[in-house]
This record gives structure tokens, C-alpha cells and sequence, in this order.
């Protein structure tokens, strides 16, 4: 049964109590000698760098708990530990963990449908919090984990690595004070091959081990309708994002972060879909997203399918596969992962070169054991503005139509940037021998947005799609 969050206001100030957690904190200050007892929560992916950094002696911490929903994956984890003679005690149910009293930190790495309601309990259970990117599945949970952040004095961190590059953040500093003139358009790319994954014809089994209520969690519990559970959620718009909120996150936050931009874009509209094959995906494969900040834009590019068919490789724009690209009135700086920033000149010569990046992790710790949130690199607040991005991005892919390529060159007609952009976009397809006669892109809506409440103007199911229906139990609440 799906449930309204609205449905559950009365109820959802107490969804602490509900699930055993105590009113007051159980965190306690530790001293720069004190042993910091992190549990990681979900680690096929992006979790078992968490659990390797976390059991670095030399940071202070130690892996104490271990959760995930997959008995196999979980075992797996733990014979590992047992292995090295550590103790770890597993947990499938991410609520029996987190009545624990002998944890500190919890670093969250499930699906994103999870991110949101994990980090929430957890910092209600008094908890600090390094929830992976994008910090939510869409806006107003990500604006929950803020308040709640705030709320009860709880130290979150972002899993954006970049934002822990000292390079990156250097050129940050030189762009915006002038050095290359003004900034004409911030430019994130995310060219990822990223295949079929299969057009199954009836449900499939859920894999033994897996407590499949638990997996879905805030999300509808359906049938699974792909072959592969694990990763190929992030394809799936009820548990994931695509790829603008998989690894074009990372690209968004570095081009929000040079804009300086601390608030959503005042208009949004995206053009893309799913093309050059049919399967069981319904994120874009193939995207253009145009942020209308002033007076610099922000625009991403996502795609997915190789530099021409048939081939390995990937398009790159201006040398980068994945990466950002700052435009501006003297030249352009590139920054082509987390540890490089390059600035060239007008004529495409290098004049300046960054590179160096602290750990995230450690920067997290630092802040654990310091009690100020101004210490972290990636505040929740920096994550919930980028991951917001993406999903305004996608919101108004959702709610726009298939169109022809020439209506679509008509609706943008006048915006010399996203003009460009599309047109390569073309080149891109036809280069994959893609006929959008037969599969025609879709043109997203043109969404207004007002900043301060972060909601659209004047479109009721946009504003719809900033949060979903929760599935009870687990069910982010409108009061944290």
C-alpha cells in the first residue's frame, strides 16, 4: 500500500520513538585519541570504499557494524573481517542498527531511494552521517536531511570527493577572482558507455538472501521487471536518477561550485531519452540539461552510447570524456576528474595547472571530532543543492513529449548555447546510426522555479514530482 507522506504528518513526529529511538543524543564528543565506531550501510558499490577507509587505523576510526538487505553480500563482508581477526556485528535491518549504542558515524552507500530516510534516522538516532551522492531522491527529502542536520547538531557529510580536491578549489578561488575574465557558461559531461540491460518479459525471481522490503524500502514494492537487481536501479526512475544523479552528479556540484551559485536555477528544462536501444531502463541515455542561471548558464550533457557504433570509445568535448569545462571571457579551465584543474588562454595554451586532493573521509572525521559542520568540504547543504539539480533536470524530462528534432531546434531557437549543444547531440546519434524518426527525443517542459521555497511556479505536477509517495513504514517524515 502506497501512502502520501501528508497522510502520515501526524504520525511521522514520532517515527523516531517508533522504531526505539531515544529523544535525546547518544553521540558523545570524542577527543582527538578516541576511537570513532562507524557502520557502514550497504557496501556492493560505493560502500566498500567506506568500509576501507573507515578501517584505516591511522584515522582514528574502526568498523564496528555492517548492514545491507543482501544476506549474501553481507556474509561475504564479514568473513573478510574475520579473516583479519576483527569483530563486526551485521545487521540487515538498518533500524535494529541504529539502536545501537555503540556506534558513532553511519556511512550510508544503498540505492539513492534509500539515502534520504537512512541519513534522517540516523541523525535522529544521533548519529554523524556520510551519505553517498546524490544525498536524496529527490528535492524535498534532500531538503529534510538539511533540516535535519541542523535540527539536532549532527555532523553530515556529502560523498562528493571533489569537493575535497584542494586543487579544484584553488581554481575555484583564481576563476572567480577574475583571472580569465567572466564566466560565459559552466559545462558538466558525463560520456559513460552504458549498454542494454536487457527487456525481460515477466517478473524475475528476487535473488535468495534478499529481504526485497527492505530493498524498496520508501519505494513501491512491484515486481522486479529487469534481470539484475543490484546497479541497474540506477535506470529505473523509482529507486534511481540515470546518470545525471549517478556520476553527473559529481560533474553538476563542480560546475555549481565554480558558478557559486547556493541556490536552485530559476529555469530548467532538459531534452533527451532513451535511445539506440529498446530495454527495461526508463532514465536518458542520451540528455541535455539546461540550468538558466544568470548571468552564466549551466549545462549538462549526458551519454551513454559510444563515440560511433560500434565502437569502444566515447565521445570527449574539449579532450574530456567526464569532466567540466568553464567557459569564460579569456579562455577555459577544464577539470577532467578529482585531483585536476587546468586553465588555458584564448589561443588553447596552458597557463596554469592544479593538481592535489585531501581525503574526504578524513575531512568527515576531522569535523566528527570538532562539532563544526563549517570544518566539512561537502556540507549536506552543498550536497543537497547539487543532487537538487539533477533532479529538477530530470523532473522536467518526466514531464515533457516526444517531439520532432525540428520542433525541438524551434522551442530552443534564440538560446545560442543550448542550440550548440544540441546539434552535437545530433552529430552524436546519427554517428550511432540512431533514426529518432523511429525513437524521437523528447522535449522536457520549460520549468520556472522560485529558489527560496524550492518550488516551480505555476505547475502543479511538477511541484508533484519534488517528493514521492512514501511506502509505510518507511516513510520520510514531513517533521523531522
Amino acid at each position: 500500500m502506497n501512502m502520501n507522506r501528508r497522510t502520515f504528518l501526524t504520525r511521522s513526529a514520532l517515527a523516531a520513538a517508533a522504531i526505539g529511538f531515544p529523544a535525546s543524543s547518544w553521540a558523545k564528543v570524542k577527543g582527538a585519541n578516541d576511537t570513532i565506531r562507524v557502520a557502514v550501510i550497504g557496501f556492493n558499490g560505493r560502500g566498500r570504499d567506506a568500509v576501507d577507509n573507515f578501517s584505516r587505523k591511522e584515522m582514528g576510526t574502526r568498523v564496528v557494524a555492517l548492514c545491507d538487505v543482501d544476506q549474501k553480500v553481507l556474509d561475504r563482508e564479514i568473513e573478510k573481517f574475520k579473516n583479519r581477526g576483527e569483530s563486526v556485528t551485521p545487521f540487515q535491518d538498518i533500524r535494529k542498527l541504529l539502536e545501537s549504542k555503540e556506534i558513532d558515524v553511519i556511512a550510508i552507500a544503498t540505492p539513492n531511494h534509500w539515502h534520504a530516510l537512512g541519513a534522517i534516522w540516523g541523525i535522529q538516532a544521533g548519529k554523524d552521517v556520510y551519505v553517498e551522492k546524490p544525498v536524496s531522491h529527490n528535492v524535498w527529502e534532500g531538503r529534510k536531511i538539511v533540516e535535519a542536520a541542523r535540527k539536532y547538531k549532527r555532523i553530515v557529510q556529502t560523498g562528493t570527493q571533489c569537493r575535497s580536491s584542494y586543487a579544484i578549489r584553488e581554481m575555484v578561488e583564481w576563476v572567480r577572482s577574475g583571472n580569465l575574465g567572466k564566466i560565459l557558461v559552466a559545462r558538466g559531461t558525463c560520456y559513460k558507455r552504458r549498454p542494454s540491460i536487457g527487456k525481460v518479459s515477466s517478473p524475475q525471481p528476487i535473488p535468495e538472501g534478499i529481504d526485497y522490503d527492505l530493498w524498496c524500502g520508501p519505494a513501491p514494492m512491484k515486481p522486479l521487471m529487469r534481470e539484475k537487481l543490484h546497479y541497474d536501479w540506477h535506470w529505473d526512475f523509482e529507486t534511481g536518477n540515470g546518470d545525471l544523479g549517478n556520476q553527473g552528479i559529481h560533474q553538476m556540484d563542480i560546475a555549481r561550485w565554480f558558478l557559486g551559485k547556493n541556490a536552485l536555477s530559476p529555469r530548467v528544462f532538459s531534452i533527451g531519452g532513451r535511445v539506440g536501444y529498446e530495454d527495461d531502463g526508463n532514465t536518458p541515455n542520451t540528455q541535455l540539461i539546461f540550468h538558466d542561471y544568470k548571468p552564466a548558464p549551466l549545462i549538462f550533457e549526458v551519454r551513454g552510447l559510444p563515440a560511433r557504433a560500434g565502437a569502444k570509445e566515447m565521445d570527449k568535448f574539449m579532450n574530456s570524456a567526464v569532466g567540466v569545462l568553464i567557459h569564460c571571457e579569456g579562455g577555459h579551465v577544464l577539470v577532467p576528474n578529482y585531483t585536476t584543474a587546468i586553465a588555458y588562454d584564448k589561443s588553447g595554451q596552458e597557463i596554469k595547472r592544479l593538481q592535489g586532493a585531501d581525503n574526504h573521509y578524513e575531512n568527515f572525521i576531522k569535523a566528527v571530532r570538532s562539532r563544526k559542520s563549517s570544518d566539512l568540504n561537502a556540507d549536506i547543504w552543498e550536497g543537497h543543492l547539487s543532487s537538487a539539480l539533477c533532479h529538477t533536470g530530470n523532473i522536467s524530462h518526466r514531464l515533457g513529449k516526444t517531439q520532432s528534432t525540428e520542433v525541438i531546434k524551434e522551442k530552443i531557437q534564440g538560446n545560442a548555447e543550448a542550440s550548440e549543444t544540441f546539434a552535437r547531440m545530433l552529430e552524436h546519434l546519427e554517428l550511432n546510426e540512431v533514426d529518432l524518426n523511429k525513437t524521437p527525443l523528447t522535449m522536457g517542459e520549460f520549468l520556472r522555479m522560485d529558489p527560496r521555497v524550492e518550488k516551480f511556479i505555476g505547475n502543479r505536477k511538477a511541484d508533484e514530482l519534488l517528493s514521492r509517495e512514501y511506502r509505510a513504514p518507511f516513510v520520510v517524515p514531513e517533521r523531522v
